[in-house]
């Protein structure tokens, strides 16, 4: 069943990217961006949180069908649109299950779950939470985690020379590829075998368009930002 008037809720170099990326590769531009101040209170306006409860993007909108569908987790999302456009070949067939498809859905949920989780941590506490809620054991923790158990595991199968899950590159690169650049960001995933793997990715259109923005995010949220009022974590 096809998918129509996709219509993302998005921020800079955020985890709405993936989906932004990956919408690129599918649908070209044909797609609404609905860009969210992060740092102001778009995100807990009453209209958004009645669409996402979580109050954060990525959130996607689209018509399948009679129905409209929204989706909230970047995981799902770029499991359900890889799925539903399967001659952009993106992704391994659903059926019949396969080693390739165990070894994809893999690679995108230890981006969405592991990954991220580790990542996350970081951030907040480096570069969100005020001087008295900051705990350096936190960031040492999860950038020794990070180092030794995530990078030795990316690192060998970027050694290939290709991408997160072999030759061609799928939808679980968005998710990789991504978490790579904000690992990045943060003095992690550091040598050759990351660099050319962030090279390969963007000499694609669709890299291009979905980081477009990028340099438009402040790492550091000003002690100001109306959001650390109401943040949560």
């Amino acid at each position: 069943m096809r998918i129509s008037d996709i219509e993302l809720y998005h921020y800079p170099a955020t985890r709405s990217s993936r989906v932004k990326w990956l919408l690129h590769e599918l649908v070209g531009d044909e797609f609404r961006v609905n860009r969210l101040d992060l740092y102001g209170l778009d995100a807990y306006s009453p209209d958004y949180l009645r669409l996402n409860p979580n109050h954060n993007v990525p959130l996607i909108r689209f018509r399948m069908g009679g129905e409209v569908v929204t989706a909230l987790e970047s995981g799902a999302i770029l499991t359900l649109l890889a799925d539903a456009f399967p001659e952009r070949q993106l992704a391994p067939k659903p059926a019949r299950l396969s080693a390739e498809r165990a070894d994809y859905l893999q690679m995108l949920y230890f981006g969405a779950a592991a990954i991220d989780m580790m990542l996350w941590r970081i951030r907040i506490h480096e570069h969100v939470l005020s001087d008295m809620q900051r705990d350096l054991r936190t960031i040492e923790r999860y950038r020794k985690k990070f180092m030794t158990e995530v990078e030795p595991q990316l690192a060998a199968r970027l050694d290939r020379g290709g991408f997160i899950c072999g030759p061609a590159f799928s939808a679980a690169d968005c998710m990789i590829g991504h978490g790579v650049m904000w690992a990045k960001a943060y003095g992690l995933c550091v040598g050759e075998v990351f660099d050319r793997y962030v090279g390969r990715l963007a000499a694609q259109e669709s890299f291009a368009k979905a980081f477009a923005d990028r340099d438009e995010i402040i790492l550091q949220v000003p002690p100001d930002a109306p959001v650390l009022g109401v943040f949560t974590g």
